[in-house]
């Protein structure tokens, strides 16, 4: 996998469907759930355990690999955790990428996290919103987006968001797979604090199933640590 320097990642925002007139120069394609119906040449599907499984590709190439919690858990565990990293699907994906591949360059599309009252909310209709549901790893949409970025940057791993519409993903915006704008400042001081403060904290399930025990989990110690990862940028 040393190869793999420039991986795109869809998700299943309505913009989505961009990324089928995006040019094939990609290392690896990774799709989200659903989106492996907008590209045929993705070369790895990630979902968690409840995806149904009738919503699966009936044909997965021998090129084509399939990731689920077996592999996508141990991975976002040596980056902090669920908890810490945010448990959705557009962070595990990102995590998963950056401990698999070790990339240079990761562009995101469809992973806005922005649901309109109106119109569609995914591009084959209308979704479940699930990163906005009551969670403690997602509290702070901001917090996390902004964490991935940072543990990118420690990997010389450049960022970018495709998309053009609205986003909660903080990452900065690219119009094209070959032109990426300068890093922006970090507060190296917050960042370290931030992660020292999770590790002094333990919060860490090696399930990754976090949610069968809450009782061990302070939503305002959390916050606390979300606090400090919005303000590094």
């Amino acid at each position: 996998m040393d190869c793999t320097k420039h991986v795109l990642i869809i998700g299943s925002g309505p913009n989505a469907v961009k990324a089928s007139e995006l040019e094939t120069s990609f290392d690896a394609i990774v799709v989200i759930n659903n989106a492996w119906r907008i590209r045929s040449d993705w070369t790895h599907l990630i979902f968690p355990y409840d995806f149904p499984e009738e919503r699966w590709p009936q044909e997965i190439q021998s090129s084509q690999t399939v990731i689920t919690e077996k592999e996508f858990v141990p991975i976002q565990n040596d980056y902090g955790g669920f908890i810490y990293a945010g448990a959705t699907m557009a962070f595990t994906a990102g995590y998963w990428v950056l401990g698999a591949f070790k990339p240079s360059h990761i562009s995101f599309i469809g992973c806005d996290m922005y649901y309109p009252k109106r119109g569609k909310t995914h591009f084959y209709g209308k979704g479940t919103a699930d990163p906005l549901r009551e969670d403690i790893s997602l509290m702070s949409l901001k917090a996390k987006s902004n964490r991935f970025f940072c543990m990118a940057h420690e990997q010389a791993c450049n960022v970018g968001n495709l998309s053009d519409g609205p986003s909660k993903l903080t990452f900065p915006r690219i119009s094209s797979t070959t032109s990426w704008p300068e890093t922006p400042n970090l507060r190296n001081d917050l960042i370290f604090e931030a992660l020292k403060r999770e590790k002094d904290l333990g919060y860490f399930d090696i399930s990754g199933r976090y949610w069968e025990n809450l009782d061990k989990y302070d939503c305002k110690e959390i916050k606390k640590i979300d606090n400090i990862w919005e303000q590094v940028f």
